[in-house]
This record gives structure tokens, C-alpha cells and sequence, in this order.
């Protein structure tokens, strides 16, 4: 009897060390299934969250070019892209379009957005956030301080030309959609309303050149010609003043195709500019020449949006001469002809 006892005690414990033994491989068979299950299925969440955030933008661009095409149904011409004394931006002009009429209301449009009157609940007008202004995947939106005003940022910018932004002494303006002294009336785009951009993506915080007087009217062809024209460097305010009419702060130019890296080195680093060689508005005789160029976070594309009210999602690799006549709007290009080749 004992014996059998202490037999039946020897395989009660050899089962259970072989039972702890399986447990402890399925256990960690299971972890093992997990983590490959983890590394397979985040990349596909973020590639979920990123076409939720690119279809959001899509959204904003569309609402956007709504309250454009709005203003230009009362007023008879989409609003001037640099309004007034103040300066201010088109998307500023939109605002009581945009759910945002408290704000337009409290804008003395006579005043620059610095001048103490432009300021609401404690804040200068530039600091008030427009949300629809933001694309979802922007990695900065934060307020930019700069002295006593506050700026709050912007990733849609509206469409001004190729390359000419401004002349102030014939008073002419840029082959894009919006002219810095008035609004241009759709009987002007004779290229038509859907072959014609009226809004593209932007970063914040984008550095850039500026004030430097260099350019002409010869359109880059590369984008290492930029570096050359020289100009005061700004690290990193390019877009950041969403009621600041000027295009390097509202404005696009499509002298490159989106997302073109411009380089600049400086100081041992090397950055993706903007250019803008001399500011509308600073001198009455030096020519505005901009190279702003299209970009976004989403992955090798920018969303834009056509007078027409179309969003349209443009690929990186776009040949430059399509994207520059999708950006004029009379220069009598055949956009079906230029997409065949």
C-alpha cells in the first residue's frame, strides 16, 4: 500500500512539473504570438489614423474653397490676397464663412492685425486659432510669440502664381488666383474654374529667405538656383501669421512641385526654405519674387483644392510644367495634353 502510495505521489508530481512545463511555453508562445501580432497590426493603425487625418484635410480644403467661392458670389471676385493697409490675408477676408463672424466682426480690416484695436478677449486677432486652418497631421501648430503679438499658424495657403508675385511699380500682380490690390473675377480664369488651384497644402513653421532683392523674371528651373538669390534667413515663422496677406505667411507659389526640398545651408545645418525676395509692401519699386512651395505631412502627396471647388490629392512627383499650369490662370496651357505626355 505504500508503495503504490508513494507511486501515485511520484506521477501526481511528474504531471504536474510536465504541467507547469507546458504552461510556462504556452505562456510564452502566447507573448511571442502578441508582440508579432502588435508589430503586424501597428503600422496598419497608423496607416488608418493617417487616412483619417488626410481625409479631415480633404474636408478642410473643401470647406475652405466653399466659403471662397461664397465670397466670391456676393462680392462678384474672390477676395484680394493682401487687403487693405493692413495687409490682410484672404483667409482672414472668409472668416464669417468659416463659423468664425466673432471674429471678422472684431477686425478693423483699416488697421494693421499689430494696432491695438485688432485685439479680442485679450488677444490680438493673430493669435485667435481658426481650426479649419490646421490639417490634422501637422506636426506644429503651436502659437508663435513674437514681441507683444501672438500668431497662430496655418497649412492652407492660397494659390498666388508660379514665380512674379508683385509689382508695385506697374501695380501688377502674379498669374495665380489671387492679386495682392484686388480680387480677380472668374471671368479672368479663362483656363477654367476646375484646371486652375485656388488652395494648397503648406508646413508651419517653415523657414525661409526673404528681403534679399534677388530674382527675375527667368523662372527658376532647380531648386538649388534659390540658395543663390540670398536674403535674410528666418529659422522658422514661413506660415505662421494666418491674417498676414503675404505669401510666404498665406500664399503658395508653384514654381516647384509639392514637397520639392529647397536647400539652404547655414551655420552648418542645412534647411528646406522658402524664398520671397523682397516682402509686398516693404519698398514702392522692388518686385516680389516667391518661390513658396506646396508641402504637407501626409506621405508623398499634398491635398489642393481647383476654383472649381474640387479637392484634389497631387502626387510629389508631378511634372513641374503640369504643376505650374495647374497654378496659372490664364496662361492658355491644355492641362488634358500636358497629363498625357
Amino acid at each position: 500500500m505504500i508503495c503504490v502510495a508513494r507511486r501515485e505521489n511520484r506521477l501526481f508530481n511528474e504531471k504536474k512539473r510536465i504541467c507547469s512545463g507546458f504552461t510556462l511555453v504556452e505562456l510564452l508562445v502566447v507573448i511571442a504570438i502578441i508582440g508579432l501580432l502588435v508589430a503586424l497590426l501597428l503600422p496598419a493603425l497608423g496607416s488608418v489614423r493617417e487616412s483619417a487625418r488626410a481625409s479631415i484635410c480633404k474636408s478642410n480644403l473643401k470647406q475652405l474653397a466653399l466659403a471662397l467661392q461664397t465670397y466670391e458670389s456676393g462680392r462678384g471676385a474672390f477676395p484680394t490676397g493682401r487687403y487693405g493697409e493692413g495687409g490682410w490675408s484672404a483667409q482672414a477676408l472668409i472668416t464669417p464663412f468659416l463659423e468664425q463672424g466673432y471674429l471678422y466682426e472684431n477686425i478693423n480690416f483699416d488697421k494693421t492685425y499689430k494696432d491695438e484695436e485688432n485685439e479680442f478677449e485679450g488677444m490680438s486677432i493673430a493669435g485667435h486659432r481658426v481650426p479649419i486652418l490646421n490639417c490634422p497631421s501637422e506636426e506644429n501648430t503651436e502659437l508663435r510669440y513674437s514681441g507683444d503679438i501672438i500668431y497662430a499658424p496655418i497649412n492652407y495657403a492660397v494659390n498666388m502664381g508660379t514665380w512674379m508675385v508683385w509689382d508695385p511699380n506697374t501695380s501688377t500682380a502674379g498669374d495665380g488666383m489671387f492679386h495682392p490690390e484686388r480680387g480677380i473675377k472668374v471671368r479672368h480664369v479663362r483656363d477654367g474654374l476646375s484646371r486652375t488651384l485656388l488652395l494648397s497644402e503648406v508646413k508651419t513653421y517653415n523657414p525661409y529667405l526673404r528681403d534679399g532683392g534677388g530674382g527675375n523674371a527667368t523662372l527658376p528651373t532647380d531648386p538649388t538656383e534659390i540658395s543663390a538669390l540670398g536674403g535674410d534667413f528666418k529659422t522658422n515663422s514661413g506660415h505662421t501669421e494666418w491674417v498676414d496677406g503675404r505669401v510666404h505667411q498665406t500664399g503658395f507659389t508653384a514654381t516647384f512641385p509639392p514637397n520639392t526640398v529647397v536647400t539652404h545651408s547655414t551655420g552648418g545645418q542645412s534647411h528646406d526654405v522658402d524664398f520671397n525676395s523682397m516682402r509686398e509692401g516693404k519698398t514702392d519699386t522692388d518686385i516680389t519674387y516667391a518661390a513658396v512651395t506646396a508641402r504637407s505631412h501626409h506621405p508623398d502627396t499634398v491635398n489642393a483644392a481647383t476654383a472649381s471647388g474640387s479637392v484634389i490629392t497631387v502626387e510629389s512627383d508631378i511634372d513641374q510644367i503640369l504643376w505650374r499650369a495647374f497654378a496659372t490662370r490664364n496662361g492658355g496651357e491644355s492641362i488634358g495634353n500636358l497629363l498625357q505626355k
